[in-house]
């Protein structure tokens, strides 16, 4: 026997390092039909694992006091050796979490991976999207640039509409009357140390989730009703190698996507890094337009096409937290987006239409225009989640096969 083999012969009589090894990595079998959807799940860990080493360099030059906040970051820019770099790499992997955790989550729209076995892993995947939000709001004000500032001032004053006791919520959260070093000093704390640590945790229970039930498909079937004599699925193949290699190809892809953006745009024409950003925080100059950052648009549209203060609340709050309801609201007998009805097509089209016209709109001045339209858009958001139990109900679907299409 080799010294490896009792090496780890002595660990695992101590530690289950092999079977969590098998378990989750070379006895777990995932369908061999993947395709490109299936890239964007792989990509946030790389982000997540990008986010916290860069996080880490970058808290160690950051001064988190309403004073030296903005000198320290401009001391990371042009002092610090490599300084540049791996503040480029935080501010931009911010927005390709973004990106890949949204594509993900359009995938599981696409091929119902919320439904039954899988609600649990669309609830913590969903909790993980909340504390993403949580994350990027912190870590915008950090910066102390006058965007950050005045985006925060108008986010943190939302809380206000509530009757009663929303003053006093809004005054606690700030830390004060207006948002100073206290705020920037509570929201380095959290955004530093108490949500990437839940967020850490979330992300191994939704592995932990996803490997128990099993990893769905594009045909929405489940792989595990046909096994060999063996019990290995017929449609199944290992986890790794198979998908560790194939995942590398896509990770390459992305890395040339994510510094060709670092080294050549890290502003990102003005939506990843804004221009007022690259100013000190003014309480006495107000940016031109006030907008918060791009993957908050859609919900800011949302906030903003109710008339009402206290109504703009509610409707942002309900638009997250429907997707929460999701599972129970499919009622169609089929998973994937290739079986159902046309009615489920038209819908989801609609609803990703109405969510990017959102998103533009969030962006921009508000006009009468504008408003009609987002408001237009604002229900058919809703209209595909509440009508969802009856159209997903009344639909013809087509039968799926029994064995997955395409794969290996």
């Amino acid at each position: 026997m080799s010294i490896a083999k009792k090496f780890m012969g002595w660990v695992d009589a101590r530690y289950p390092a092999t079977e969590t090894y098998e378990y989750h990595m070379s006895k777990y079998y995932a369908p061999k039909n993947f395709n490109f959807w299936y890239f964007f799940g792989v990509l946030s860990m790389v982000v997540l694992v990008n986010q916290l080493v860069t996080g880490i360099w970058l808290t160690m030059m950051f001064n988190p006091s309403a004073e030296g906040a903005f000198a320290s970051l401009e001391y990371i820019m042009r002092d610090v050796k490599g300084g540049w770099l791996i503040r480029y790499m935080h501010s931009t992997g911010a927005s390709a979490f973004f990106i890949v955790v949204y594509l993900h989550m359009f995938r599981g729209l696409l091929y119902g991976s919320y439904q039954k076995p899988r609600e649990l892993v669309w609830l913590i995947g969903m909790a993980i999207y909340l504390c993403l939000m949580a994350e990027g709001f912190f870590g915008y004000l950090l910066p102390w640039g006058n965007m950050s500032f005045w985006g925060a001032q108008v986010i943190l004053n939302l809380p206000a509409a509530i009757p009663v006791i929303g003053d006093g919520l809004a005054e606690w959260v700030k830390g004060d009357y207006l948002i100073s070093g206290i705020t920037l000093n509570r929201f380095f704390a959290l955004h530093v140390v108490a949500i990437p640590l839940i967020l850490v945790g979330l992300v191994f229970m939704h592995l932990v989730a996803l490997h128990h039930v099993g990893s769905n498909n594009p045909d929405g079937i489940d792989i595990k009703k046909l096994k060999d004599k063996n019990g290995v699925p017929l449609d199944g193949v290992p986890f790794h190698p198979y998908y560790t290699v194939h995942d590398m190809v896509g990770i390459v892809v992305f890395f040339i996507c994510f510094f060709a953006v670092v080294f050549f745009v890290p502003e990102g024409g003005g939506y990843f890094l804004e221009k007022p950003n690259f100013e000190v925080a003014n309480p006495l100059k107000t940016p031109p337009h006030i907008a918060p950052v791009w993957y908050y648009m859609p919900f800011y549209a949302i906030l903003r096409a109710v008339p009402s203060k206290l109504g703009g609340v509610i409707a942002m709050g309900a638009a997250i937290a429907v997707l929460f309801v999701l599972p129970w609201l499919d009622r169609s007998p089929v998973r994937s987006i290739r079986y159902k009805g046309i009615l489920s097509k038209i819908a989801l089209a609609i609803f990703v239409v109405s969510f990017l016209i959102l998103g533009y709109l969030g962006g921009t001045a508000s006009t009468p225009t504008s408003t009609i339209v987002g408001r237009i858009c604002t229900i058919l958001y809703f209209l595909y989640f509440l009508l969802m139990p009856f159209y997903t109900s009344i639909e013809k679907c087509k039968q799926p096969p029994e064995r997955v299409t395409g794969g290996h």
